[in-house]
Protein backbone atom coordinates (compact mmCIF):
# COMPACT_ATOMS: atom_id res chain seq x y z
CA UNK A 1 0.00 0.00 0.00
CA UNK A 2 0.69 3.58 0.03
CA UNK A 3 2.79 5.57 2.20
CA UNK A 4 1.08 8.09 4.28
CA UNK A 5 3.93 10.84 2.54
CA UNK A 6 3.64 9.17 -1.13
CA UNK A 7 0.09 10.26 -1.68
CA UNK A 8 0.56 12.66 -5.24
CA UNK A 9 -0.30 16.40 -4.12
CA UNK A 10 -3.85 17.51 -5.48
CA UNK A 11 -5.78 13.84 -4.72
CA UNK A 12 -8.68 13.74 -2.88
CA UNK A 13 -8.06 11.69 0.01
CA UNK A 14 -10.92 10.53 2.44
CA UNK A 15 -10.37 9.86 6.10
CA UNK A 16 -12.48 7.56 7.80
CA UNK A 17 -13.06 6.30 11.16
CA UNK A 18 -15.05 4.34 13.54
CA UNK A 19 -16.77 4.78 17.23
CA UNK A 20 -18.67 2.49 19.08
CA UNK A 21 -16.90 -1.01 18.19
CA UNK A 22 -16.50 -2.13 21.60
CA UNK A 23 -20.47 -0.69 23.14
CA UNK A 24 -23.40 -3.23 24.39
CA UNK A 25 -25.54 -1.21 23.26
CA UNK A 26 -26.70 0.67 19.74
CA UNK A 27 -25.12 0.79 16.33
CA UNK A 28 -20.91 1.23 15.12
CA UNK A 29 -20.73 5.22 13.54
CA UNK A 30 -18.08 6.14 10.97
CA UNK A 31 -17.68 9.07 9.47
CA UNK A 32 -15.69 9.76 6.26
CA UNK A 33 -14.09 13.49 5.40
CA UNK A 34 -12.14 15.07 2.65
CA UNK A 35 -10.32 17.99 3.61
CA UNK A 36 -7.12 19.90 2.00
CA UNK A 37 -4.31 20.90 3.03
CA UNK A 38 -5.77 24.23 4.16
CA UNK A 39 -8.26 23.24 6.21
CA UNK A 40 -5.89 20.34 7.52
CA UNK A 41 -3.88 23.40 8.78
CA UNK A 42 -6.91 25.18 10.23
CA UNK A 43 -7.86 22.29 11.56
CA UNK A 44 -4.51 21.36 13.48
CA UNK A 45 -4.05 24.63 14.87
CA UNK A 46 -7.66 24.61 16.15
CA UNK A 47 -6.54 21.61 18.17
CA UNK A 48 -7.84 18.77 16.19
CA UNK A 49 -6.26 15.40 17.27
CA UNK A 50 -7.68 11.62 17.88
CA UNK A 51 -11.33 12.33 19.16
CA UNK A 52 -10.49 9.82 22.38
CA UNK A 53 -8.24 12.43 23.86
CA UNK A 54 -10.44 15.54 23.19
CA UNK A 55 -12.95 17.02 26.12
CA UNK A 56 -16.52 16.27 25.08
CA UNK A 57 -16.39 20.59 24.74
CA UNK A 58 -13.49 20.44 22.59
CA UNK A 59 -14.98 18.00 20.25
CA UNK A 60 -18.52 19.98 20.47
CA UNK A 61 -16.40 22.99 19.50
CA UNK A 62 -14.56 21.78 16.63
CA UNK A 63 -17.79 19.71 14.81
CA UNK A 64 -18.62 23.19 13.23
CA UNK A 65 -15.13 23.87 11.90
CA UNK A 66 -14.96 20.52 10.40
CA UNK A 67 -18.54 21.05 8.32
CA UNK A 68 -17.26 24.87 7.80
CA UNK A 69 -13.68 24.00 6.19
CA UNK A 70 -14.53 20.43 4.80
CA UNK A 71 -14.79 19.56 1.01
CA UNK A 72 -17.56 17.31 1.63
CA UNK A 73 -18.30 14.86 4.66
CA UNK A 74 -20.46 11.44 5.27
CA UNK A 75 -21.62 9.26 7.85
CA UNK A 76 -22.64 5.89 8.05
CA UNK A 77 -23.73 3.28 10.95
CA UNK A 78 -24.83 -0.74 11.32
CA UNK A 79 -27.18 -1.30 13.40
CA UNK A 80 -27.08 -3.66 16.53
CA UNK A 81 -28.96 -6.19 14.93
CA UNK A 82 -26.41 -6.22 11.72
CA UNK A 83 -23.71 -6.55 14.04
CA UNK A 84 -25.20 -9.64 15.52
CA UNK A 85 -25.55 -10.94 11.70
CA UNK A 86 -22.20 -10.60 10.23
CA UNK A 87 -20.00 -9.51 13.63
CA UNK A 88 -18.34 -6.41 14.64
CA UNK A 89 -16.06 -6.36 11.69
CA UNK A 90 -17.77 -6.64 9.21
CA UNK A 91 -20.73 -4.06 10.08
CA UNK A 92 -17.96 -1.76 10.78
CA UNK A 93 -16.87 -1.99 7.56
CA UNK A 94 -20.50 -1.16 6.21
CA UNK A 95 -20.38 1.66 8.09
CA UNK A 96 -17.96 3.26 6.41
CA UNK A 97 -18.66 2.72 3.14
CA UNK A 98 -22.20 4.48 4.02
CA UNK A 99 -20.15 6.79 4.75
CA UNK A 100 -17.92 7.04 2.16
CA UNK A 101 -21.07 6.23 -0.07
CA UNK A 102 -22.04 9.66 0.70
CA UNK A 103 -19.18 12.02 -0.39
CA UNK A 104 -20.38 14.40 -2.78
CA UNK A 105 -17.40 13.42 -5.08
CA UNK A 106 -15.85 9.81 -4.61
CA UNK A 107 -12.41 9.89 -3.39
CA UNK A 108 -8.90 9.00 -4.78
CA UNK A 109 -7.69 7.35 -1.97
CA UNK A 110 -9.40 6.42 1.02
CA UNK A 111 -6.88 6.43 4.40
CA UNK A 112 -8.40 3.91 6.98
CA UNK A 113 -7.40 4.25 10.69
CA UNK A 114 -5.88 1.12 12.18
CA UNK A 115 -4.59 -2.08 10.31
CA UNK A 116 -7.14 -3.75 8.95
CA UNK A 117 -8.43 -2.95 5.41
CA UNK A 118 -11.76 -1.70 4.29
CA UNK A 119 -12.75 -5.15 2.91
CA UNK A 120 -16.03 -3.35 0.52
CA UNK A 121 -13.52 -0.71 -0.85
CA UNK A 122 -12.88 -1.55 -4.73
CA UNK A 123 -10.69 1.80 -4.95
CA UNK A 124 -7.47 2.90 -3.55
CA UNK A 125 -7.03 2.78 0.21
CA UNK A 126 -4.00 2.86 3.12
CA UNK A 127 -4.35 1.45 6.76
CA UNK A 128 -2.94 3.94 8.77
CA UNK A 129 -2.34 3.01 12.55
CA UNK A 130 -2.70 5.74 14.78
CA UNK A 131 -4.06 7.71 12.16
CA UNK A 132 -5.91 9.97 13.94
CA UNK A 133 -2.61 11.81 14.94
CA UNK A 134 -1.07 11.34 11.61
CA UNK A 135 -4.01 11.98 9.11
CA UNK A 136 -6.48 15.50 9.85
CA UNK A 137 -8.82 13.33 7.83
CA UNK A 138 -9.12 10.28 9.80
CA UNK A 139 -8.92 12.84 13.21
CA UNK A 140 -11.80 15.06 11.43
CA UNK A 141 -13.97 11.89 10.31
CA UNK A 142 -13.16 10.83 14.37
CA UNK A 143 -14.46 13.91 16.27
CA UNK A 144 -17.71 14.06 13.72
CA UNK A 145 -18.78 9.80 14.41
CA UNK A 146 -17.82 9.63 17.82
CA UNK A 147 -20.18 12.92 17.91
CA UNK A 148 -22.70 12.15 16.02
CA UNK A 149 -23.01 8.50 17.68
CA UNK A 150 -23.29 10.34 21.17
CA UNK A 151 -26.10 12.83 20.42
CA UNK A 152 -28.00 9.76 18.95
CA UNK A 153 -27.53 7.43 22.25
CA UNK A 154 -28.70 10.46 24.74
CA UNK A 155 -31.92 10.75 22.62
CA UNK A 156 -31.90 6.57 22.61
CA UNK A 157 -31.41 7.15 26.54
CA UNK A 158 -35.29 8.61 27.11
CA UNK A 159 -36.52 5.70 25.35
CA UNK A 160 -34.55 3.19 27.41
CA UNK A 161 -34.24 4.47 31.23
CA UNK A 162 -32.30 2.80 33.69
CA UNK A 163 -29.68 1.43 31.71
CA UNK A 164 -27.82 4.96 32.27
CA UNK A 165 -26.96 5.02 28.63
CA UNK A 166 -26.85 8.91 28.66
CA UNK A 167 -24.08 8.33 30.83
CA UNK A 168 -21.60 5.74 28.95
CA UNK A 169 -22.63 5.97 25.32
CA UNK A 170 -23.55 2.04 25.40
CA UNK A 171 -20.02 1.10 27.01
CA UNK A 172 -19.89 -2.26 28.99
CA UNK A 173 -19.08 0.14 32.14
CA UNK A 174 -20.42 -1.49 35.58
CA UNK A 175 -23.33 0.80 35.75
CA UNK A 176 -24.35 -0.75 32.56
CA UNK A 177 -23.71 -4.13 33.28
CA UNK A 178 -25.75 -3.94 36.57
CA UNK A 179 -28.40 -2.83 34.70
CA UNK A 180 -28.46 -5.00 32.28
CA UNK A 181 -28.69 -8.16 34.76
CA UNK A 182 -31.64 -6.12 36.21
CA UNK A 183 -33.62 -5.58 33.18
CA UNK A 184 -32.38 -7.48 30.72
CA UNK A 185 -31.08 -6.40 27.19
CA UNK A 186 -33.36 -4.06 24.48
CA UNK A 187 -34.00 -4.22 21.12
CA UNK A 188 -30.96 -2.29 21.07
CA UNK A 189 -28.58 -4.01 22.46
CA UNK A 190 -25.95 -6.64 20.68
CA UNK A 191 -26.23 -10.09 21.96
CA UNK A 192 -23.50 -11.15 20.63
CA UNK A 193 -21.66 -9.48 23.21
CA UNK A 194 -23.91 -10.13 26.16
CA UNK A 195 -23.23 -13.98 25.85
CA UNK A 196 -20.58 -14.28 28.43
CA UNK A 197 -22.77 -11.59 30.58
CA UNK A 198 -25.75 -13.00 30.94
CA UNK A 199 -25.30 -16.10 29.98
Amino acid sequence: MTRLEEIPSGSRVAGVDEVGRGCLFGPVFAAAVVLDEVAEQRLWQAGLTDSKKLSAKRRAGLVPLIEQHCLTRGLGQASAHEIDAVGIRGATERAMLRALQKLAHPPNVVLVDGNLPLRLWSGSQQTVVGGDSRSAAIAAASVLAKEARDALIRRLSDQFPGYGLERHAGYGTALHQKALLALGPTSLHRRSFLQRLLG
